[in-house]
């Protein structure tokens, strides 16, 4: 009997493999190669032109810090644009806020979106059906390129790498028209890579920000599925410097929220944490900010 593997081919040198228990679907959508199979490991997993996109066994990591952190940080969030996030998973994590009225998601490969559906239903759980969610299937860099000023609290990007369809969304006039868009404590989100392997996609994006935004940070999570070490997720803000907030502060909206004792990776205290850098990946953003 013969076992099938996939290898991921994110990184032309290094990688690594997945034991293919079933494939589900496998579909060229007009953007990108679209896989979704089994694992024994890691239950079922979405690949996006090869690179591993999310697992359900370890997809809380990164939904939870991608969402519950610039939401946390913000403190106020009512109307959140989400860019890409097709699995669903950002939509849900962002729908776990009372707070939030209007969650828009602007997914431009509606076939990630549907397969999603079909075969990755408990990573968005119920999110698709919440009457707070406006789901299209489009061009994000249009819809904020036409979005009205100060339209949204927070901005998250769930992306692929810059390269691809990902590409256009790593730009100066992308950034620009998100701080347009963005209210007064505006923040945007989105990740940024693996430092150790992608350090040039953390410094280039947080030059770029800096163009447009008063504030550029970032923080760190640890995705067993992202190889290399820790994700880094770029952080811009309109107001006040993320990297410096107060524990009891981001426990007391947690509490508020009603998400304390409800998450598998995030707490107040790794959240405060998670902006204190190793000093190699520190080194790829600009200097200090107050």
């Amino acid at each position: 009997m013969s076992i099938e593997w996939l290898n991921e081919e994110l990184y032309s040198a290094w990688g690594q493999r997945f034991r293919v228990d079933k494939e589900l679907v496998r579909k060229k959508s007009d953007f990108q190669d679209i896989v979704i199979f089994e694992s024994e490991s890691h239950g079922r997993v979405l690949v996006l032109d090869g690179a591993i996109q999310i697992t359900e066994r370890d997809e809380f990591v990164y939904q939870e810090m991608l969402t519950h952190v610039p939401l946390l940080t913000h403190g106020a969030a009512k109307r959140v644009l989400i860019i890409g996030a097709g699995d669903g998973g950002v939509l849900r994590r962002v729908l776990e806020h009372p707070g939030v009225e209007k969650a828009v998601m602007v997914e431009i490969d509606g076939d990630v979106i549907e397969l999603s559906k079909t075969y990755l239903p408990k990573i968005a759980g119920d999110a698709w059906n919440d009457p707070r969610a406006d789901v299209i299937v489009g061009d994000g860099i249009e819809y904020v390129a036409k979005a009205v000023d100060e339209s949204f609290d927070v901005i998250i990007v769930d992306s692929t790498d810059p390269i691809g369809v990902g590409e256009v969304l790593f730009t100066d006039a992308f950034y620009q028209h998100c701080a347009r868009i963005l209210g007064p404590q505006g923040l945007i989100v989105n990740q940024c890579g693996v430092p150790f392997m992608q350090a040039d996609e953390l410094r280039e994006t947080s030059l770029r920000r800096a163009r447009f935004f008063p504030t550029v940070s970032a923080y760190v999570a640890a995705v067993p599925t992202y190889v290399g070490g820790f994700m880094t997720l770029g952080v811009a803000s309109k107001g006040g410097n993320p990297a410096k907030q107060d524990v009891a502060a981001v426990r007391e909206r947690a509490r508020e929220a009603g998400l304390l004792g409800k998450t598998q990776y995030w707490t107040p205290e790794i959240h405060v944490g998670s902006f204190n850098l190793p000093p190699y990946i520190a080194a790829n953003l600009p200097a200090s900010q107050d």
